[in-house]
């Protein structure tokens, strides 16, 4: 039989699925508390049970994800171009700045401890005074930070010398803002991806063990939102609307959204001014486990009631305020487009619903489907599945190379 081992190395834990490449059967899964002084030895319990000779794919979001800092030309364009491109790669955004870096500048980009900063500034042959001064202020910074350099073409070169000569990793890819309301996000997007499994999961942040290179494909943000893409697919067959994912986890709580697509903005190419086909914002500041002070400051700033002490009350705020967050992003692209708003299907993922009986869960979701501060504008009406066996991570991490499995194990959430 050939069998594959999806891993997807979590903060708080590892979880395992043992799939039949032949017909996308999933055959077992588990999981295992992730070991984060070395991930490895989590991820080998959670297969423990598995067939030894079982290849072994993996997506990673242990330490928390990438925390990713914005250098840009100014706040409304550039930076905020930078910003969503950030956002779609599954980085959390720890810092924004916008215009010439100066000494104080540098210190508050120091203080946000970024694992990588994301240098963008002027359109392709525009202005690039900005881009050249931020270069110049990063390269003479007194720390080694990998750069993703996704601004004024006509001076890529020249920018990237200049970080390297500094002793910065310099990652070059296409501007994010190749021409004023033209947003492309995407060569940043697989640009600071590559960073991630290259300086995070490649360097010694999480493991030594060579096995960790070899068995991570991507960042499990990256895999869900693609695990999320073939579901919505086997939905658009049937020409039903698209899918929103809510994943409430220790360290984030992300929500995955692929609506039915609006064919005149497709057409029209109008990425930059409208609402991008596949997307998600994925919050570091919500999490069950790891950020549950963080979380119930959210709550509040969101008028919500005080929080209990349950896992799952937990679990619904970090919902309700994740919805909100979400649907204030898509509002800040512009009009245009379908919403999260629109969709048919919502898939509960985390521990937090797996776990909890299913009147206590159907409470939650009622309450969800009540919330007036947004929340209930996706949840109302929609039908609502949990993904009991976490099966999005695995669907992402085999639809490149093993389509046809992929698809027969997302068809395993329809309703």
């Amino acid at each position: 039989m050939d069998v594959v081992a999806c891993v997807d190395i979590g903060s708080t834990f590892t979880k395992a699925a043992l799939v039949d490449l032949a017909d996308g059967r999933l055959l077992a899964t588990a999981q295992a508390p992730t070991t984060l002084d070395d991930v490895v030895r989590g991820a080998l319990g959670a297969t423990a049970g598995f067939p030894v000779d079982a290849p072994v794919v993996a997506c990673s979001s242990a330490g928390g994800g990438l925390r990713l800092a914005v250098v840009g030309y100014e706040e409304l364009i550039s930076a905020e171009a930078g910003h969503r491109a950030a956002l779609s790669a599954g980085a959390r955004v720890v810092h924004v700045a916008a215009g010439r870096l100066d000494v104080t500048g540098l210190q508050a980009l120091g203080a946000a401890r970024p694992d990588v900063v994301l240098l963008v500034g002027g359109t392709d042959g525009g202005d690039a005074a900005v881009l050249r001064h931020n270069a110049a202020a990063l390269a003479g910074w007194d720390r080694s930070v990998p750069v993703v350099l996704a601004g004024n073409a006509h001076v890529a070169d020249e920018v990237a010398a200049v970080l390297r000569d500094g002793g910065l990793p310099v990652t070059v890819c296409a501007n994010v803002l190749p021409d004023i309301g033209e947003l492309a996000p995407e060569p940043a997007r697989a640009a600071i991806r590559a960073v991630f499994l290259e300086h995070v999961i490649g360097g010694e942040k999480l493991s030594t063990d060579p096995r960790l290179r070899q068995w991570v494909r991507a960042v499990t943000p990256d895999a869900v939102l693609d695990g999320v893409v073939v579901l919505a697919g086997l939905r658009a067959v049937a020409d039903v609307p698209g899918v929103v994912v809510l994943d409430v986890g220790g360290a984030t709580t992300d929500v995955y959204c692929v609506p039915d697509l609006d064919a005149e903005q497709t057409a029209l190419r109008r990425e930059a001014v409208g609402v991008p086909a596949h997307r998600r914002t994925v919050e570091g500041d919500l999490g069950v486990h790891h950020a549950v002070d963080d979380l119930r400051a959210a709550a509040a700033a969101e008028n919500l009631p005080p929080l209990a002490g349950g896992a799952l009350a937990l679990g619904e705020a970090a919902a309700t305020v994740a919805l909100r967050r979400h649907l204030r992003a898509e509002a800040a692209y512009g009009p245009g487009g379908s919403s999260a708003r629109g969709v048919g299907l919502v898939v509960l993922s985390g521990g937090v619903f797996r776990h909890a009986a299913a009147a206590d869960r159907d409470a939650v979701v009622a309450r969800l489907a009540g919330d007036r501060g947004g929340a209930g504008g996706v949840l109302t009406g929609t039908e609502v599945v949990v993904d009991a066996d976490y099966v999005l991570a695995a669907v992402g991490l085999l639809a490149r190379d093993h389509p046809g499995a992929a698809r027969a194990l997302a068809a395993t959430l329809l309703p």
